[in-house]
């Protein structure tokens, strides 16, 4: 069987040569690795990213290196990095932070740099020493985030790189609801590389918050921060809701995991009938709202982050993925399981009066199968089990209708 989408490969032993071969180019000398993260798409491509161990001139450090195949061969922006040969396969390959679709990625990651950005921003006059980064996302060729602080000043920022066609589109939202008013994160500083530095948001995630007693906030809080993003969200560019991509995230699913095949087929054809007649909505919607984008400070709503898939949609797609995550939520004790699902009880009346009950209920199935993907793709150690797991919780909010 051809394995054009590298998929195997990537994830097989065999890709030691690859990445002893990659991380010889810059005089380093390959010691051990691991697999640290696999985005698919089945017959088409693979991105793999590994945490190596590499011994180099300095000592033994730890690298991170990233590996892409596509069934069609490279692409013109793989020709940023360094393209390797398996067999008939070829293979861009990358240490971070040298990642080929985000060309900002390595200034975001030199402190020298980000001095020196600050500077000339007028924000802070501040020598690199006194700065520090750390990378708390990254999805390999799509996107990173770094936190920046400078302690001396207080300053905590937040570094995010893009997509040079993803840039214009994201700067324009953060200024449309920093200019309407509501609690987003101010752009401080722009760049022709395609970094955003943003202001810190106050309060906690509500994802921290989650476990407070009292609730750290009320669901029609919520409801009404949604509510509140001006008209103009209505106006930009649409991004279809999780339940258009259903059949594909099932089948991403299903790729890794076969015999979850009758079981998300079931799912997929529910979702999908159930929610063929409604318009596509043309309310301003987040796009991808669940309690990490949430911020809470003294039992109030105090910012909305993460605002780049803001567009028209139907309000239960929002309501909905907060649904779904909340009842995604992994690794917890007996107290907190407990406390998320009355927190939940408690929230879903709030949430059915303001949409139809079926259609949250629909929309967040389609949602629980999107995060589905993640065990698999974050390469948790019970990836198998814990996406059994997730499936279940689809089945059961579609059970309850």
């Amino acid at each position: 069987m051809e394995d054009l989408d590298g998929a195997r490969l990537l994830t097989s032993e065999a890709v030691v040569t690859l990445l002893a071969e990659l991380v010889g180019r810059s005089d380093a000398t390959l010691e051990s690795w691991s697999l640290n993260h696999v985005d698919a798409d089945p017959g088409r491509s693979t991105t793999a990213t590994y945490k190596v161990r590499v011994a180099q001139p300095g000592g033994l450090a730890m690298r991170t290196v990233g590996l892409t195949v596509r069934a069609q061969g490279p692409s013109a922006v793989d020709a940023r990095a360094a393209l390797l040969r398996v067999g008939d396969q070829q293979v861009a390959g990358w240490l971070f932070p040298h990642d080929p679709d985000l060309p900002g990625l390595a200034r975001a990651a030199s402190r020298v740099q980000m001095a020196a950005l600050l500077t000339r921003a007028g924000l802070l006059q501040v020598k690199p020493g006194d700065l520090s980064l750390e990378l708390i996302g990254y999805r390999p060729r799509r996107r990173a985030v770094l936190k920046l602080t400078v302690a001396r000043s207080g300053l905590v920022a937040y570094v995010k790189v893009f997509r040079p066609a993803q840039f214009e589109a994201v700067r324009q939202r953060h200024e449309i609801l920093s200019a309407a008013g509501l609690p987003s994160p101010r752009v401080l500083a722009a760049t022709a590389d395609h970094l955003l530095v943003i202001e810190a948001t106050a309060g906690r995630p509500l994802a921290r918050a989650l476990f407070d007693q009292p609730a750290p906030v009320a669901a029609e809080q919520i409801v009404a921060l949604l509510d509140a993003m001006p008209a103009q969200v209505a106006e930009l560019s649409r991004r279809p809701p999780w339940a258009a991509s259903v059949r594909h995230y099932a089948g991403l699913v299903e790729a890794n995991l076969p015999s979850l095949s009758r079981r998300l087929g079931r799912l997929v054809h529910q979702v999908s009938t159930g929610l063929a007649d409604l318009p596509a909505g043309e309310e301003p919607t987040h796009g991808d709202f669940y309690e990490a984008q949430i911020f809470v400070q003294s039992g109030r709503v105090s910012g909305l982050i993460d605002v780049d898939t803001i567009g028209p949609g139907r309000r239960a797609d929002d309501l909905a993925c907060l649904l779904a995550h909340l009842n995604c939520i992994q690794r917890m004790n007996a107290t907190q399981a407990e406390i998320v699902a009355r927190l939940i009880q408690d929230w879903l009346p709030v949430f059915e009066a303001r949409v139809d009950p079926t259609e949250l209920r629909l929309r967040a199935a389609a949602v629980v199968i999107s995060l589905a993907t993640g065990p698999f793709r974050c390469q948790e150690r019970d990836w198998q089990r814990e996406t059994g797991a997730i499936v279940a919780k689809a089945e059961s909010l579609v059970a309850a209708i």
